[in-house]
């Protein structure tokens, strides 16, 4: 298992780990039934925290937020000497987790997206991983949850014997979601993004070897430009200028520069 520490990428602690101790932290956690809120962040996760003083509070308060992108990889090791192996990809994090939640007998929810797409991501879960206990799922309602929607559907977890719930709402959604209810559910919460299409066959991945080289948005961009160009066609250059400037230091990014959220804003 490799820990390198926590390190700052434009204001955001990203943690140096691999996907065992990723998985280590978070089957301890469940089993002890407390709580850990584990984040997936590519580029688009980390710019939503640099360019949001209240959001990076959020993430900054995360008990792990790992390396999702081979950017944020590389940032690591151009800011701060730390060198990782691979990425700790969002849905590859799932898969693994969901093999060791299945071989320990360790119930997870899943919590997001629409009704169809979680019925056929259970069915795909149960089959690649016997004995996998799939406790419940909830779609999302695509829209902010007022008071008494949140606590329906953190009842609804808790109270379908769950120990790990992932969370499929999106970037920064399902940040904003995990932020908000970890204290309520008690149980470790990981956002994957859109790992739950991908593992349930509606959206395609791009071949590993464009993750390796940095270019899985790329893939993405071309499969879905109408959602994504400004994402990837305005944030990327973007995050490659504040890097150039963190790693010059001609401008300063603290993590302690960011504002405590006085408004929940649920999104389910």
């Amino acid at each position: 298992m490799v820990n390198l520490g926590r390190h700052n990428v434009l204001g955001i602690l990203v943690d140096a780990v691999d996907y065992d101790a990723v998985v280590q932290r978070i089957m301890q956690a469940a089993t002890e039934r407390r709580g850990l809120t584990v984040g997936a962040l590519a580029v688009h996760g980390i710019m939503c925290g640099a360019l949001d003083p209240v959001h990076r509070f959020r993430l900054n308060a995360f008990d792990l937020v790992v390396p999702d992108g081979q950017p944020v990889r590389w940032a690591l090791r151009l800011l701060h000497g730390v060198g990782l192996v691979e990425r700790v990809y969002g849905p590859t994090l799932m898969a693994r987790v969901c093999a060791r939640a299945a071989a320990d007998g360790v119930p997870i929810f899943l919590f997001g997206t629409t009704d169809a797409l979680l019925g056929t991501l259970r069915q795909r879960l149960e089959a690649r991983y016997p004995g996998l206990i799939i406790a419940g799922h909830r779609p999302s309602r695509f829209r902010r949850l007022a008071t008494a929607e949140r606590d329906e559907v953190i009842t609804e977890i808790r109270e379908s014997g769950a120990a790990i719930t992932f969370v499929g709402l999106g970037c920064p959604r399902q940040e904003v979601w995990a932020y908000e209810c970890r204290d309520a559910l008690g149980m470790p919460i990981i956002t994957v993004g859109a790992a739950f299409a991908f593992h349930a066959g509606t959206l395609t991945q791009a071949p590993p070897i464009l993750g390796d080289y940095g270019l899985e948005w790329l893939f993405r961009l071309i499969a879905e430009p109408a959602r994504l160009w400004r994402r990837y066609l305005v944030l990327n250059p973007l995050y490659l200028t504040l890097l150039a400037l963190q790693l010059s230091r001609a401008r300063r990014f603290d993590p302690a520069d960011a504002v405590r959220p006085q408004d929940d804003l649920l999104y389910g």
